[in-house]
């Protein structure tokens, strides 16, 4: 995708060879600048500190945190710890572990001294890998889009309402739920975005709107309540999402207040499609209540950030003083609430049968299937 005319994707190797370069996302909207790291340390600060977020590119930077290490040291022990390091960051994107799983079976088999080109190498796969994932996943979603509006009257556009930032940032390129919105502006299908701000820390009105300008689609930033409103107005055509977590029975864990999102799409009939590559999907897990849900500092729900109107960027409290926060950063939207889920291999119900439908590789992996209440 393109900032200022140019193409970027949000993590990639420097001239060097062995450094890396990611978009800082904390500057964003109104600074557009690069980040480099060059340690295991780095890489994982980025994670922590959401520098890099979005669960595709979070698995991302950590398979190259792991290629940094091996830069500075291939030892089985340093492997190890700089695996462990990574881990521990965010708890709650399976792809994180998907990705340093990767990396481990890469690299374990390997001698010390074949480790560090092997590693540079899987973590590149893994981005292009996430490149082509999300541009099927924007393929399938097309097809969803397409048909709605035909159905509509010529040059009305197709409004679809998402949540949070899973767009091409959170992701190496394309994105997960926008990738179908920006197939089908690209395609000519008149299409218009209502854009969740996402308190606290406003991916979408950071992000999401940022990355949806930069491209030249309508949008409109709204705040978290309102969808249900527009919802039941008859203003909104779809809900598609990303998702930091799938389990094996369908039910998804994403930014908090998804779910929901999720309940008045449920009562005004309009359809609630999640979109997610297949290294999103926990087959361990039968039961989205099992998930370990994130929580956050309480200093991002008690203030905010913003730009004056000489440009100064500040940081300011909204809060009552004395008055606590709590900051869970995730939800779990039941399997019966989603319409379906679009992956880089289709569509298919939010289900163990639909899963397995897809990736009938994974059946002896699966946990039992068991529905959440």
């Amino acid at each position: 995708m393109k900032i200022h005319g140019r193409p970027y994707r949000t993590i990639w190797l420097r001239p060097d060879g062995w450094s890396v370069e990611v978009i800082d996302q904390t500057l964003l909207p109104f600074t557009f600048a690069t980040a480099l790291l060059t340690t295991v340390d780095e890489a994982a600060k980025a994670i922590l500190i959401m520098q890099v977020r979005g669960a595709p590119l979070i698995g991302a930077t950590a398979a190259y945190g792991v290629a940094l290490a091996m830069h500075a040291d291939p030892s089985d022990t340093n492997l190890n710890l700089a695996i462990a390091h990574l881990a521990k960051q965010r708890p709650t994107a399976i792809n994180l572990r998907w990705a340093l799983d990767e990396m481990r079976t890469s690299l374990s088999p390997l001698a010390p001294g074949e480790r560090e080109a092997r590693a540079y190498a899987r973590a590149a796969e893994i981005c292009d890998e996430d490149v082509e994932n999300c541009r099927r996943i924007g393929m399938h979603g097309l097809e969803i889009i397409r048909a709605i509006a035909a159905r509509k009257k010529p040059g009305q556009p197709v409004n679809i309402l998402t949540h949070c930032n899973a767009g091409w940032i959170a992701c190496v390129d394309w994105g997960t739920a926008t990738s179908p919105i920006y197939h089908a502006h690209d395609s000519g299908i008149p299409v218009h975005v209502w854009v969740d701000e996402t308190r606290p820390r406003n991916q979408g009105a950071f992000l999401t709107a940022y990355e949806l300008g930069a491209h030249g689609v309508p949008h409109t930033i709204i705040v978290d309540n309102a969808g249900g409103h527009y919802m039941q107005h008859g203003q909104v055509d779809l809900c598609i999402v990303g998702t930091d977590r799938v389990t094996a029975n369908g039910d998804v864990c994403n930014k908090i207040g998804t779910y929901l999102k999720a309940l008045a799409a449920k009562d005004t009939g309009v359809p609630f499609y999640v979109a997610l590559p297949h290294s999103t999907i926990d087959w361990t897990l039968h039961d989205g209540r099992t998930i370990p849900i994130e929580e956050r500092s309480a200093d991002e729900v008690l203030r905010i950030q913003g730009r004056l109107p000489d440009g100064t960027i500040v940081t300011t409290e909204i809060g009552a003083p004395g008055s606590k926060a709590a900051n869970p950063a995730f939800d779990v939207t039941p399997a019966r609430l989603v319409t379906g889920l679009i992956t880089e291999r289709g569509l298919c119900a939010a289900s163990p049968e639909g899963l397995l439908k897809l990736y009938p590789e994974r059946a002896a992996q699966a946990a039992p299937a068991k529905r959440m209440a």
